[in-house]
C-alpha cells in the first residue's frame, strides 16, 4: 500500500524538528538506534556539477571527458522503472524562496512504481533526463544512491530496489544539517572517488564561497584564506560561486565515474 497523503502532510509539518533531532544523534545510544533504523545500508554520493571541471583548465576535446552526470545517466538507461516526483518535499516542507519546489526527486527501480500517484508519475527515459537537466541548470546537486529514509517515507518496499536521485538546494536539503549529525551517520554521504577540493593562491578572503554556500559547512576564512574541511562533500558549490576561480576541483582518478557506478550497482538493482 502507498503511504496515504496524510502521512505526508505529517512528515512535512514536522519536518523543521528533524534538524533539532540531528544533534541528538551525538550521543552514542542514541547515534547506533537511528543509524540503524533510518541509515543501515546507506551509501549516497554528491554528484558535481558538470561545469566545475572546465572552471579552472582549457579542455582540449571536452567531447571525451568523463563528466560526474553520467553516473545518473547510466542508471537511467539501465532503469526499467523511473519516477519523477512533482515537488521536492524538503523545500515544499520549509517553504523555499531560492530553489523551484517543483523540482522533485527521481526513483528508479521496481519499489518506485509503489510510490502515491499523488506524488508524481512515471516517466520515460527521456523525460527523466530531462528533469534532471533542468535540476541542474537550475543550480541544484544531484546526491545519488540508496537512501532507507526515501523506502521509510514513501512506504514502499524492498529498499535494494529504489534508487534515489536527489535535486538539493543548501538552504533546505534535509543533508544540509549533517555537521548537526554523528558522524557514523553522516558518513553515508561522500564524495565522488578521486575528487578533490583545494584552495588556491588566487584567493583574497573575500568569504563569498562561506556564505549559505556549502551543504556541510566544510568552507570558512581563515587568516585571510578559505579554508575547506574533511567535511567537504564535493559537491562544487564552491568552485561555481567564487568570483576569483579560485577553488580547485580535481578530478586524480580517471575512473571515478565507473567506480561509483560500480559501488552503487550492488546496493540497489533498478532493471
Amino acid at each position: 500500500m502507498s503511504q496515504p497523503m496524510f502521512i505526508v502532510k505529517l512528515i512535512k509539518k514536522w519536518f523543521n524538528q528533524v534538524y533539532v533531532m540531528a544533534s541528538i544523534t551525538k550521543k552514542p545510544v542514541v547515534g547506533g538506534v537511528v543509524n540503524r533504523a533510518l541509515f543501515e545500508g546507506d551509501d549516497m554520493i554528491y554528484l558535481p556539477r558538470d561545469k566545475v571541471l572546465h572552471l579552472n583548465r582549457p579542455l582540449e576535446d571536452p567531447e571525451s571527458v568523463v563528466l560526474p552526470s553520467q553516473v545518473v545517466d547510466h542508471f537511467i538507461e539501465k532503469a526499467n522503472y523511473l519516477w519523477i516526483m512533482n515537488d521536492c518535499i524538503c523545500r515544499d516542507a520549509t517553504h523555499c524562496k531560492e530553489y523551484p519546489i517543483n523540482v522533485g526527486c527521481l526513483f528508479l527501480g521496481e519499489a518506485a512504481m509503489g510510490i502515491n500517484p499523488k506524488l508524481g508519475r512515471p516517466a520515460t527515459k527521456e523525460e527523466a533526463r530531462e528533469h534532471q537537466r533542468r535540476a541542474v541548470e537550475m543550480g541544484l546537486i544531484q546526491l545519488v544512491g540508496r537512501i532507507k529514509l526515501d523506502k521509510l517515507w514513501l512506504n514502499v518496499r524492498p529498499g535494494s530496489k529504489l534508487l534515489s536521485i536527489c535535486n538539493c538546494c543548501p538552504c533546505c536539503c534535509l543533508w544540509g544539517k549533517i555537521s548537526l549529525i554523528a558522524p557514523r551517520i553522516g558518513d553515508h554521504i561522500t564524495k565522488m572517488p578521486g575528487v578533490t577540493v583545494t584552495v588556491s593562491d588566487q584567493c583574497d578572503g573575500c568569504g563569498t564561497c562561506a556564505e549559505d554556500v556549502c551543504f556541510m559547512k566544510a568552507i570558512s576564512v581563515s587568516d585571510g584564506r578559505a579554508v575547506i574541511s574533511e567535511e567537504c562533500r564535493g559537491c562544487g558549490r564552491c568552485v561555481s560561486t567564487c568570483p576569483n576561480e579560485a577553488i580547485e576541483f580535481r578530478i586524480e582518478d580517471s575512473g571515478f565515474v565507473q567506480k561509483a557506478i560500480e559501488r552503487l550497482s550492488p546496493l540497489v538493482d533498478v532493471t
